[in-house]
């Protein structure tokens, strides 16, 4: 007697091959095989001739008319016989399966799956089947290693030991709240459905089961966490009330609302994790030093690591000039790989002797020699860039410090409750006032003149532009626009202005020379490629012309968008794109409908699905077997407000309805060590 525990070799006909790609497939034990679904049906169900479009998979069941005759061609066969369906005689053909012949005889009803061929009246037989109990035969996800029928024949040898026999996971009032299936039940409807009725009440069973086990894990990830000691920052009010009133700008009813909800974290002695996301322009800075001050006014230290030398310098001027303009006299400094080793060596020194309040930095704050007198609090801008590592590591310089992650791509509901439910969230949903809606507009190639002409008006009343391509330098495999050649052409077009030139391939000194001039307009047409996609700030620019446009995401195109507009002009953005898919259409289309970063991250989310929304595989976005997070948002967020309830019932995990479910997640668990 084989139990849900043991391993899935236990089951004959596993040996060490077999067993490698069921472990390839995630599947290790017999719970994992019984809980690996299919992820659609093939009906089965039978149907006339005159029922059947030509191409169709169907079921005919008939009476044999004509014996079955097997014709041989080299390795290769084929077994022919008649079938009469209410009086229409079909050919059915199976190749490569000879025993059919000794199954069958004229006169016998029998039943065929197959492709119909309408023009022949004749039927490419699959398989033949039993039609009283297979109405669906459920189609599994497999590999070059194991085919889609070995897997079901495992499920099958499987469920005949440990049918009837398992506990439910979702807790029986959950269940009868929202008419779900016990566990057995729900099994059974997804392997072996009697129906297709059947099958979906199987399939919204599992995709719930699925997305409150996985909203379990998260929600004890995070009392974990919270459980987790920190230090309460003993910050000083009147000192943050005097810092906001030196601001030269009024800070937004969100923005107030966003670090009253950090302030309140850091004061409580628990570890703090949150997510603050705002869109392009939304002034998530101003709210990081504010939170960072804070931490100063305690006696702390603060870091902020950012993905780019670009961005990590803009971070560190804003800040002396932030706290300068406010006549408070903090140390700031900023850590990159490129500085020299007299100077870095002095920095660490003086970092770990308390003297540097806020240090600003790259990847370079990793670094094992970076250590920190007393660090309290870590921004980390633009988090997805980060790996999860990444982010422990900071966290790990000084006594657990608490973690404030920003990031400017914005998140929709159905990632903040899947990549981020162990998070804290907040949101910045305001732009600050005065600020101008960015027009956008598409043109294609042969309008580009136009465009340029428009860059031209623009510059002549006193304005910059930029003018973004996909790669640096020509290449022989992709017809798009590089920055090289579109900054010799702006050359000769525009020879009246002076124009730089900005790629990842510069150094950093000389990235560093050309934004200061860009920002000073020594430079009015700035051609680079996406290294200015996060974090620029020339309030003068107004216009962003993005060759080729549809080369580039969604999140990207609405990033550098967020370059211009942050000044008092209107400001514009030109995709030039003659798109051929209909997905690159849909893309510019979004882009041009709205400037609602949320709205857009949604449709980006619809468009690509939620495996490669942010770009990469250390992002802790989970993929579901059963259930979409897109489709069944509503489903995702009813799991997650039930899994929160339950957790925050005192001794939820002592009582006996909840014992398979606390039993599960302790053997699970183990495998959830990712999320940071």
């Amino acid at each position: 007697m084989i139990t849900r525990v043991d391993n899935v070799d236990i089951l004959p006909g596993v040996g060490p091959k077999r067993l490698t790609a069921l472990h390839e497939l995630g599947i290790f034990t017999i719970e994992d095989l019984i809980s690996y679904f299919p992820f659609r049906y093939e009906d089965l169900g039978e149907r006339l001739p005159s029922e059947t479009l030509d191409g169709d998979k169907v079921t005919f069941k008939g009476i044999v008319s004509a014996p079955p005759v097997v014709t041989r061609f080299g390795k290769k066969n084929q077994t022919r016989f008649g079938l009469l369906i209410a009086r229409e005689n079909i050919r059915i053909t199976f190749f490569n399966q000879p025993w059919i012949a000794q199954n069958i005889d004229v006169g016998q009803e029998v039943a065929v799956y197959g492709t119909y061929n309408a023009a022949k009246a004749a039927l490419t037989g699959m398989k033949m089947i039993n039609a009283s109990t297979d109405a669906l035969d459920p189609i599994y996800p497999s590999s070059k290693q194991i085919t889609a029928k070995t897997i079901r024949h495992l499920i099958e040898l499987a469920w005949a030991d440990i049918r009837g026999t398992l506990d439910s996971l979702v807790p029986i009032e959950i269940r009868t709240k929202y008419r779900l299936l016990d566990r057995n039940t729900q099994i059974e409807s997804m392997h072996f459905p009697v129906d297709m009725t059947a099958a979906k009440a199987g399939r919204r069973s599992a995709a719930f089961e699925e997305f409150f086990i996985f909203q379990m894990r998260l929600q004890l990830l995070k009392l974990a966490d919270q459980n987790f000691a920190g230090e309460g920052v003993v910050y000083d009010p009147s000192a943050l009330g005097k810092f906001e009133l030196s601001l030269p700008f009024k800070l937004t009813k969100a923005q107030k609302k966003v670090i009253a909800e950090i302030l309140q974290d850091q004061k409580r002695a628990r570890h703090m994790n949150r997510l603050l996301q705002g869109d392009v322009g939304s002034g998530k800075t101003v709210v990081a030093a504010m939170a960072m001050y804070a931490v100063v006014t305690a006696g702390m230290q603060a870091a902020i690591m950012a993905p780019t030398e670009i961005l990590a310098q803009q971070h560190a001027l804003n800040m002396a000039q932030l706290f300068e303009n406010a006549n408070i006299p903090l140390r700031v400094e900023l850590l990159t790989s490129g500085l020299k080793v007299s100077a870095r060596r002095q920095l660490l020194e003086d970092l770990v002797n308390g003297e540097i309040d806020i240090l600003v930095g790259t990847h370079a704050l990793l670094q094992p020699d970076v250590a920190f007198h007393h660090l309290g609090l870590a921004v980390i801008d633009e988090q997805h860039r980060f790996g999860v590592n990444q982010r422990a590591a900071l966290r790990e310089n000084g006594v657990n410090p608490d973690i404030l992650a920003m990031t400017a791509t914005p998140i929709p509901r159905t990632l903040s409750i899947t990549a981020y439910g162990e998070m804290d969230v907040s949101v910045i949903d305001q732009l600050p006032s005065g600020r101008k809606e960015i027009k956008t507009t598409r043109m294609s190639h042969n309008q580009l003149d136009n465009a340029i002409a428009f860059v031209k008006n623009q510059i002549d009343v006193g304005a910059q532009a930029y003018i973004v391509t996909p790669l640096i330098e020509e290449s022989e495999s992709l017809d798009v626009q590089n920055a090289t050649a579109m900054y010799e052409a702006m050359q000769l077009e525009l020879p009246q202005y002076k124009i730089g030139l900005l790629h990842g391939r510069l150094s950093n000194e000389e990235k560093k020379k050309l934004m200061a001039e860009f920002k000073d307009n020594q430079i009015q047409i700035l051609v680079a490629t996406t290294v200015i996609e996060v974090g620029v700030d020339v309030p003068n620019a107004t216009v962003m012309l993005i060759l080729d446009a549809d080369r580039f995401g969604l999140a990207q195109l609405h990033q550098l968008r967020g370059r211009v507009g942050r000044g008092s002009r209107q400001s514009y953005t030109i995709l030039v794109a003659d798109p051929k898919t209909d997905y690159g259409t849909a893309r510019l289309d979004a882009m041009v409908e709205t400037t609602n970063g949320f709205i857009l991250a949604q449709k980006d989310l619809e468009l690509r699905g939620s495996g490669d929304i942010l770009g990469t595989k250390q992002s802790g976005v989970p993929e579901f077997m059963v259930g979409d997070p897109i489709k069944d948002l509503t489903m995702m967020e009813i799991a997650q407000q039930e899994a929160i309830k339950l957790v925050s019932e005192e001794n939820w995990d002592r009582k006996p309805n909840n014992q398979a479910l606390v039993d599960y997640l302790s053997r699970t668990m183990a495998h959830y060590r990712h999320f940071d």
